[in-house]
């Protein structure tokens, strides 16, 4: 039966079906089929209410509420200034300036279109400004705001630890050096990139200096309740003072009052509609964790995590051989399924495989995340891209061929995150 069902998963996904749709028929279909089957309708009815009754899930929807509150307040804004100031002088000194933007705030958002949004709607106009193609700036953007699917507290990361029983604090702590070696990556190429085809030193230089007569230290007071943002929320989780999920209260608390009483960037009638739009963004993320939840058990009821397993220790003799193709499939799933929805499918399904090998559980979320998050800037439906495209009035594809480049020191970095395990396990 298990090979039927897949068959029609993998149809809707291609049909372009919602997911959650799909899911749910798929979920259902084996009692159908089969009445004697343990997982009737009432299963799977019992299954969406246990699957989205979880208090570790609570942090999903105060993360994107903290993270529309703090786009709300201008908090990007702010964090480019401080390291606009501290390396604007240097060769590609803005364009490094935006992606050490984007991993701050992707610390603080974690969602990849957040950061995407946030930072693009900020820098690339100054981008432009100051001389550099709109392309380029668009597609750096784009590419660097998947550090914010990376980088704690990465709302991906949060849903892997939730399917599949990993601790949510181990991978926050393992993402933080992958997320900074890809930003290094990133920023290789935004070097390398500057030096080929120059800069408008002019431009740059007389832009800084009208940042510089603040003076560091007003420039730093400007910018000092957005920079301890992410520290208060991941020094809260790394010391043991809070869990993920009280972190993610305490950062909903903290915007508040950063955004409506010490910056004064949004007013108390905005508050309602900021909520309507993190509703908005969580409502189907809930249903497609709890029907995946719900998915994940009837497979299992139908061995098929065994038989996949099985089949992949059976084809690939070792770890390195099983990585790479894992990473092959990553890569082209990504470009079709959100990050979301491809670890909450996925994720329980190969996990015993991997483990199976000695693969760490927790390098594998890393490594599957940084995948996915490639996938986010990847033609033809990189989502990163759909975001960034209107911003400087370019065709999506066009600017897929732009972020080429970055994706490709991406992959390099995702190369070494796979292959040197310590790089994600390290500090744990």
């Amino acid at each position: 039966m298990i090979g039927p069902i897949m068959l029609i998963f993998l149809a809707g996904l291609i049909l372009g079906i919602p997911i959650a749709i799909v899911l749910g028929l798929v979920s259902i279909l084996p009692s159908i089929v089969d009445p004697s089957f343990a997982a009737d309708i009432q299963y799977v009815i019992r299954g969406i209410v246990t699957g989205s009754d979880s208090t570790p899930i609570l942090a999903i929807p105060l993360f994107i509420l903290s993270g529309a509150l703090m786009a709300k307040g201008g908090i990007s804004k702010r964090l480019f200034d401080v390291f606009a100031y501290l390396v604007g002088k240097r060769t590609a000194g803005i364009p490094i300036a935006v992606i050490i933007t984007s991993l701050f705030y992707g610390a603080i958002s974690g969602s990849g279109i957040a950061t995407t949004a946030a930072v693009g709607g900020m820098t690339i106009p100054i981008l432009i400004s100051l001389g550099y193609d709109k392309v380029f700036s668009a597609a750096m953007v784009a590419t660097a705001g998947s550090l914010g699917v990376i980088i704690p507290p990465s709302i991906p990361l949060i849903m892997y630890g939730l399917t599949t029983g990993t601790s949510v604090g181990a991978l926050f702590t393992a993402g933080i050096l992958p997320g900074i070696l890809i930003a290094f990556a990133l920023m290789l190429y935004a070097y390398i990139y500057c030096k080929i085809n120059g800069e408008d030193r002019e431009k740059i230089d007389r832009n800084l200096n009208e940042l510089r007569s603040k003076g560091f230290f007003r420039v730093l007071k400007e910018s000092f309740w957005a920079l301890l943002s992410p520290i208060i929320i991941l020094g809260g989780i790394y010391s043991g003072i809070v869990t993920p999920t009280e972190a993610a209260c305490v950062s909903v608390f903290y915007a508040l009052i950063v955004c409506l009483f010490i910056y004064k960037t949004i007013r108390f009638q905005d508050i309602f509609k900021i909520l309507v739009e993190t509703v908005s963004s969580y409502g189907p993320l809930i249903l497609l964790i709890a029907l995946a939840t719900v998915f994940g058990r009837v497979l299992t009821l139908l061995r098929a995590p065994m038989m996949i397993g099985e089949f992949l220790t059976g084809t690939f003799s070792s770890a390195i051989t099983l990585l790479l193709a894992i990473n092959v499939v990553f890569f082209i799933l990504g470009m079709f399924l959100d990050v979301g929805p491809a670890i909450v499918i996925l994720a329980p399904i190969l996990l015993p495989a991997v483990s199976a090998v000695g693969i760490n559980p927790i390098h594998f979320g890393i490594i599957m995340t940084v995948n996915l998050a490639i996938g986010m800037v990847t033609p033809p439906f990189g989502v990163n891209l759909f975001v960034a495209a209107p911003m400087v009035d370019t065709p999506v594809m066009e600017l897929g061929k732009k972020a080429i480049p970055f994706i490709v020191f991406f992959a390099i970095a995702l190369f070494i995150i796979t292959f040197v395990p310590a790089v994600s396990l390290i500090l744990l």
